[in-house]
């Protein structure tokens, strides 16, 4: 579940009614992407962002990218038209997730190569309005573990004001047409 914003415009860390030391009431708070739209799809210009999520996650899973999930962050998952005065302009997420099977370290570099609005952020930003990145966990544990702790401790706090906040978490594979249902 994706609780409501706190007062100061964002999602808790965790859920008070949880306490901070049960995984269950933590951010990254699980959902599907129904209650992604649900939750944040409030406005035209939320819903167009939605819309490119949505694309951006069909894409990956077209080039055989399902196995994983993906932490989505940043103004999107705030109350910025409250706090900013301001609709969101993109979605920032990470897409943590396994390669496509049996894809040896030369294939998954041509099909990254090939693929490159999906692993640019800044094609992936025009393209889908996703501000993306992605972290391939058939990678060492180590640098697993520490990419993963530096996009944690980024997206788990406000970039200008540094306030403690929680994300969402999304599995790759979803009920992402009946997500989309709800946007059309």
């Amino acid at each position: 579940m994706i609780p409501q914003f706190n007062q100061s415009g964002v999602l808790p860390p965790f859920d008070p009614a949880l306490g901070p030391n049960t995984q269950a009431g933590r951010s990254p708070y699980k959902a599907s992407t129904v209650d992604l739209v649900r939750r944040f799809g409030t406005s035209a210009p939320r819903n167009t962002l939605l819309g490119g999520l949505l694309e951006y996650r069909k894409d990956l899973r077209s080039i055989g990218v399902t196995e994983g999930f993906q932490w989505i962050d940043g103004s999107f998952v705030e109350n910025v038209e409250m706090t900013g005065g301001r609709d969101p302009r993109d979605i920032d997420i990470v897409t943590l997730a396994h390669r496509p099977a049996g894809l040896n370290d030369s294939d998954w570099r041509s099909l990254v190569s090939r693929s490159g609005d999906l692993f640019s952020p800044k094609l992936a930003k025009t393209k889908y309005f996703c501000d993306a990145y992605f972290v391939d966990l058939g990678s060492p544990p180590q640098y697993i573990v520490e990419v993963s702790s530096y996009w944690s401790g980024l997206f788990s706090h406000q970039r200008n004001t540094s306030l403690w906040k929680g994300l969402v978490q999304v599995p790759l594979v979803c009920d992402d047409d009946a997500a989309a249902a709800l946007l059309a």
